[in-house]
């Protein structure tokens, strides 16, 4: 069932009155029993439908969905260089932007209400629910080469970390090379994809997914720890600078520009500017690791920090050796340090 049709029915219930079976087939043009199994897929994805027993039916909670508008006009006041592309549905993001190369300008950004296939690193799925997570990627056009991008996953995990502490948000960590973790949950991820030559120019499609009111159905079908932004900010509710959370539309604005002033500094600098934040924020920094390569360990020792390419340092009995993204996982031993 398209989660498509899915959002029109929502969209109609969000206002919170509960609607007839009939009246929502009259404003849809779809038959009863299409309606039906269109509220069927709202459940499956995590959108709860109350049903009064009398064919008329309401949502158990508001929607948090994307206003266009109001997202065009605040990034327009932000970060007047992005361009951004609202989707009700698609297979991944990242997958969209670049279907669109070589003619997608730098700055333009896909988000989307439901992603289906998801991309995460090393070939797994990122699963998001509708109106439950903030799912995008922004292009970004470099005139240096792709040589020099080995840290900007770290960079972009250092900005998105900035943008949820500046809206109240607390407490984050980072996951070496591209996971935002809280509590050991994860909480979000990245993934950049890069083309061009060593030499220059390059372009980097960056993908973000953050975990922001996670449905118990779509945690569920996750095949590891997670957590979400509405819980973080519920555990700082006791804090004096607790702030409560944001819309996904004030989230994405916020990470967004933090974003865009990010990567005109790592253009002239690089990541060795990013790298003692990243560090300080390293959920592992110190702590005795092991790293695996399909399961299996290539490696064991203390994680000291990361080098100014984002390669990970770790001590080992052969001395301070760097791995880089993409050839390890990272898992912590229990051990401390």
């Amino acid at each position: 069932m398209s989660a498509m049709t899915s959002l029109a029915l929502a969209r109609l219930l969000s206002g919170g009155q509960a609607l007839s079976l009939d009246r929502l087939a009259a404003q849809t043009g779809a038959s009863p029993q299409t309606i039906r199994q269109n509220l069927g897929a709202l459940q499956a994805l995590g959108v709860r439908v109350l049903d009064d027993g009398f064919d008329r039916y309401r949502l158990d909670a508001p929607l948090d969905l994307l206003d266009g508008t109001r997202l065009r006009r605040d990034l327009a006041t932000n970060v007047p260089g992005l361009v951004i592309d609202i989707l009700d549905e698609c297979d991944s993001t990242s997958t969209v932007l670049a279907s669109r190369l070589p003619a997608a300008p730098s700055g333009m950004v896909v988000t989307c209400e439901y992603q289906h296939a998801g991309r995460g690193r090393r070939g797994h799925r990122w699963t998001s629910g509708l109106g439950a997570s903030l799912t995008f990627s922004l292009l970004w056009r470099f005139g240096g080469g792709s040589a020099a991008l080995s840290g900007l996953s770290l960079a972009v995990a250092v900005s998105v970390c900035r943008a949820l502490k500046h809206r109240g948000i607390a407490g984050v960590v980072l996951k070496w090379p591209n996971d935002l973790l809280f509590e050991g949950r994860k909480l979000g991820g990245i993934l950049i994809e890069i083309s061009g030559s060593p030499q220059g120019p390059s372009t980097a499609i960056i993908g973000i997914g953050l975990n922001v009111r996670l449905p118990a159905e779509v945690s569920a079908a996750i095949d590891r720890p997670v957590t979400d932004l509405a819980e973080v900010a519920n555990k700082g509710e006791g804090s004096a600078n607790a702030l409560p959370l944001p819309d996904r539309g004030s989230l994405l604005v916020a990470v967004l520009t933090g974003l865009a002033g990010m990567l005109q500094r790592y253009e002239s600098d690089g990541f060795a500017v990013f790298r003692p934040e990243w560090e300080a924020q390293h959920a592992h920094q110190g702590k005795y690791v092991y790293l695996l390569r399909d399961n299996l360990t290539v490696a064991e020792g203390v994680a000291v920090g990361v080098g100014d390419d984002g390669a990970l340092l770790l001590r080992t009995a052969n001395g301070v050796e760097r791995f880089h993204s993409g050839e390890v996982s990272l898992r912590t031993s229990g051990m401390g340090m």
